[in-house]
């Protein structure tokens, strides 16, 4: 690449802070009531009303709502937990933590995502769960998969963490299966800048698992009639969001719908962008029934360009357009699980494929349509160079 190349200031991901949001932490940090507050619990009531539907419980972080819904499904050592290849650590650190084997599932080439059919393959007599990630905000046939886990007598838990908004003929993804998890990490859709949610359309369901997650105490601070008397019912963790995230999540929550028509906008006008290169194929669902949310745009090269994708993305980086790659490696080559349950070299080569030769390139609200156009005059120079 020439050293006289356009040089852009494109970070691939920038939490959405306006005055607004540090007004809410501000009002919090003013008061005396840090935890146990209404803002968490106002977080919680405007999620519900944001989804349409269910019960929520926020969490301390998305890893935390996972942990709880495979302990509330009572998975542990002997039993096996389907989960697919493409994906975040943490999706498979949840059921691992819970002593329970992951069955690694293949994604489909053109989505990202496990099918009904390959989960159905995977099941055996020791599976005790599902567990679904709805790629960059594409969600998986939900219909079809709870028909293969109703008939299993399985359970789904739905990480949710990057489909925030994704919704299946208007049913917001999360209240499928058994409960949903989403986070809030800083380049998520929303940020709590840390933090997470766990939801269900049983509301048993998120009251026992609210209890166990604030230590299993029977009574909430508020619910308290004598100060500092309560009892505890069983064992449990310590995975409660605080009031200055809760106060955060609710503004945030409010600028969800323009920042999901941004993304959008930008993840439309990129791809039509790249396909003038040619040579690059475009992670997308068009099926009707969606509602992608668009949490990056994820390019797989093809071609000759596939064996580049490190030197693009360092030449991209060195113009100034962030990038990252969702994900380094399909789960099970990591070397935690490597050397765990061994790893066999194109067993899942679709996620193999788009852990290796694709790019993730930013859509986010803090960039426009000119953003847009500088990251295909970047991929166009990358490419050439």
């Amino acid at each position: 690449m020439s050293d006289t190349a356009q040089k852009y200031d494109i970070p691939f991901g920038r939490p959405w802070i306006e005055d607004e949001d540090r007004d809410a932490v501000m009002r919090v940090l003013q008061g005396h009531v840090l935890t146990h507050g209404p803002e968490c619990k106002g977080f919680e009531d405007d999620w519900v009303a944001m989804m349409g539907g269910g019960y929520a419980a926020s969490t301390s972080s998305c890893m935390a709502s996972l942990h709880l819904a495979w302990m509330d499904v009572g998975v542990g050592p002997g039993d096996e937990v389907i989960v697919p290849a493409m994906t975040h650590a943490a999706t498979v650190h949840a059921v691992a933590l819970c002593g329970a084997t992951p069955v690694f599932v293949d994604c489909e080439a053109g989505s990202g995502n496990m099918t009904a059919d390959a989960i159905k393959a995977a099941i055996t007599d020791k599976t005790k769960g599902i567990g679904i990630v709805h790629y960059i905000g594409i969600p998986c046939d939900m219909p079809a998969i709870m028909k293969v886990a109703d008939a299993a007598g399985l359970p789904v838990v739905e990480d949710c963490a990057i489909a925030v908004g994704t919704r299946i003929d208007g049913i917001h993804v999360g209240l499928f299966g058994h409960v949903g998890c989403y986070s809030f990490y800083p380049v998520k859709h929303i940020t709590t800048c840390e933090g997470g949610m766990i939801v269900s359309n049983n509301e048993e369901t998120v009251a026992r698992i609210a209890k166990f997650r604030a230590f299993s105490v029977d009574r909430t601070y508020s619910e308290r009639k004598v100060p500092g008397i309560y009892d505890v019912a069983d064992v449990g963790m310590n995975y409660r969001m605080s009031e200055m995230q809760g106060a955060l999540g609710r503004t945030q929550l409010k600028k969800l719908p323009e920042i999901l028509k941004r993304r959008k906008a930008n993840f439309e006008a990129l791809k039509a962008g790249l396909e003038e290169i040619g040579a690059i194929r475009v992670i997308d669902d068009t099926d009707p029934r969606y509602t992608n949310t668009h949490y990056c745009l994820i390019a797989v090269l093809e071609g000759d360009l596939a064996a580049r994708r490190d030197d693009i993305i360092l030449a991209l980086q060195a113009m100034g357009v962030g990038t990252s790659v969702y994900y380094p490696h399909p789960v099970s080559r990591l070397t935690a699980y490597k050397k765990r349950y061994g790893y066999k070299e194109g067993a899942y080569p679709n996620a193999e494929t788009i852990s290796d030769r694709s790019i993730a390139l930013p859509v986010g609200p803090h960039l426009g349509p000119d953003d847009m156009r500088d990251i295909v005059s970047a991929m166009q120079n990358a490419v050439r160079s």
